[in-house]
This record gives structure tokens, sequence and C-alpha cells, in this order.
């Protein structure tokens, strides 16, 4: 089944992930798009990003939603009609939605070493409690990413810093969960996140 796995951390809440194992053609079969989404479907390069778009619209309809219920603001982050809350990722071959009662950020990253080059343009504080050495390095900055871009979206503050803003607390990869916050004009924001693997990749997602 491609829907991979539902997560209900609460009862106003429920993360849907969706493993994308169609094609491009299969994906299309029977879907109805907004004008605007099909062309923005037709203009992506790449058949990745095409089946991963698409594939959310599949995520949608597992909620009971259609791709006219859905809508973006000016600054990219999707909302739905109703006024649930809304966040969407997706990452090769996963995608997910998050849908709550409370403002929400999902993300899902595949694990690639390469993320040990840019580690330095979101992790500071971080450094503290990471080893390089350590069989898990790859897995924890890939969470520590996760968490931050779960926040970043669900905070929804354009240019907002994941080295000087986003701050994670120590965590260890078996406890699924930590703690993260936001520090913004002078102000704290704790928030409780949750994560978890699967084959090769990480998602967190946050609530208010």
């Amino acid at each position: 089944m491609p829907l991979y796995k539902t997560i209900t951390p609460n009862s106003q809440t429920t993360v849907k992930i969706w493993k994308i194992e169609e094609s491009y053609d299969d994906l299309m079969q029977g879907m109805t798009l907004k004008p605007e989404t099909l062309k923005r479907v037709l203009g992506m390069k790449s058949e990745l990003h095409q089946r991963g778009f698409l594939s959310v619209r599949k995520l949608l309809a597992e909620f009971g939603y259609y791709d006219t219920d859905l809508f973006y603001d000016e600054n990219g982050k999707p909302h739905l009609k109703d006024g649930k809350q809304i966040s969407i990722t997706h990452s090769f071959n996963f995608s997910g939605v998050i849908i709550s009662d409370s403002i929400v950020g999902i993300d899902i990253e595949k694990h690639r070493d390469k993320i040990t080059v840019i580690a330095h343009k979101f992790v500071d504080y971080e450094v503290d409690y990471l080893d390089e050495l350590s069989s898990c390095y790859i897995k924890k900055l890939t969470a520590i990413w996760c968490v931050k871009e779960s926040l970043y979206k669900l905070f929804a503050v354009p240019g907002l810093s994941f080295k000087d803003c986003l701050l994670v607390i120590p965590f260890e990869l078996i406890d699924e969960e930590t703690k993260a916050w936001v520090d913004y004009k002078d102000k704290k924001h704790l928030y409780n996140i949750r994560f978890l693997e699967f084959e090769g990749f990480t998602c967190a997602y946050a609530a208010e």
C-alpha cells in the first residue's frame, strides 16, 4: 500500500506518510486538479518532483480533501479552506501531510552524507552534544534538520535563521521526541517535537 503510515499523536492531529511507488501516469489517473495546479505539475522538470507533488494530493484524499480544498498564501504556506491547519513535505520516494486543529509543521529528509557539508549553516548550539565520530552522526544531523524545518514551516516567518533562531535541545534517537525553541524578537517559543526513522529517512513534526 502506498499509504505507508498513519500516526495520531493526539485527538486533534493526524500524520499520514505515502511511499511513492507509482509512476507519474498512475498517480495522474483519475485525479482531478485545479487548472493552476495542473499547470504547476506540467511545468516541473523533474518527474521525481512531479510524483512527490501528486502523492501529496493522494494523501489529501486519504484525509477526505480534494485539490480544490487546498490553497497557498503569498509566502507559499499551505492552507485548507475549512480552517484546519496543514503542513506538507516530500523527499525522494516519501511524502507526508500533517493536519491538525493547531498550527503544525512537518519535514521528511533522506539520510545522506552530504548533510555534513551544510551542517555549519544550520547547527550552532547543537554542536555541544553532537559527536562527529559517532555512527549516528548523520542520523542526528538529519533529525536536527527535520526538527528545524518543521518549526520553520510552523512559525512561518520568511528568512528565519535555522542556525541562530531555531534551537534543538539534546536528544537520543531512540527517544523519538525532543524539545526545541524558536528564539525570535527577544521571545522564546518552546515546542514539543516528535520524529521517527524509516527506510533511511527521518520525519519530524511539530504542533502548537
